[in-house]
């Protein structure tokens, strides 16, 4: 059986339409308020997505801060979901019947996060060919992806591993 191209077509309309959708700031806003609104109000943008790497940053403010003066674990943790979801969105544009859901995470912190951090996630081939796989044997399939944060100065801040689980539906 063959599972066909391992990478996403981004020729195709429908890669094209969303990655407009994805890299427009204001769409970005209005899809945050509709469905993620905690990225909303901690201030996350998208700054680019391609269906291989997705760069999204989180601003340093009281939003996003701890008591400690430096990012809330869990602000990051989300910027650092983002730039994986963004991928695995990417990967399924054209897909009907096929669920995405996090079953893992996995965070080190390795520096204190007292200004802006960027996030990469460079694994959308690796999702490309999980949603690939998953679609062909109709079975779940997961990957990890690793989105990694730097500060101003390009010094890794922390480094977030998400375990994605890709499913063709049933019916």
């Amino acid at each position: 059986m063959s599972v066909g191209p391992t990478s996403v077509d981004s020729g195709s309309p429908e890669v094209a339409r969303l990655l407009q959708r994805l890299n427009s700031p204001w769409k970005m806003r209005l899809f945050f308020l509709w469905k993620l609104p905690t990225l909303l109000f901690w201030g996350a943008r998208v700054k680019g997505v391609s269906p291989q790497m997705a760069e999204v940053v989180l601003p340093f403010h009281w939003r996003s801060q701890n008591p400690f003066q430096s990012a809330y674990f869990a602000a990051l943790c989300g910027a650092g979901e983002l730039a994986g979801g963004l991928l695995a969105l990417v990967a399924l544009a054209g897909h009907t019947g096929v669920s995405m859901l996090v079953t893992g995470l996995e965070a080190q912190f390795y520096k204190k996060a007292v200004g802006p951090t960027w996030f990469v996630c460079s694994d959308g081939e690796a999702i490309q060919r999980t949603v690939q796989a998953a679609l062909a044997s109709g079975e779940g399939q997961t990957v990890q992806v690793v989105s990694v944060g730097r500060n101003k100065d390009g010094l890794e801040v922390c480094r977030i591993t998400l375990t994605w689980s890709f499913r063709k539906r049933v019916g």
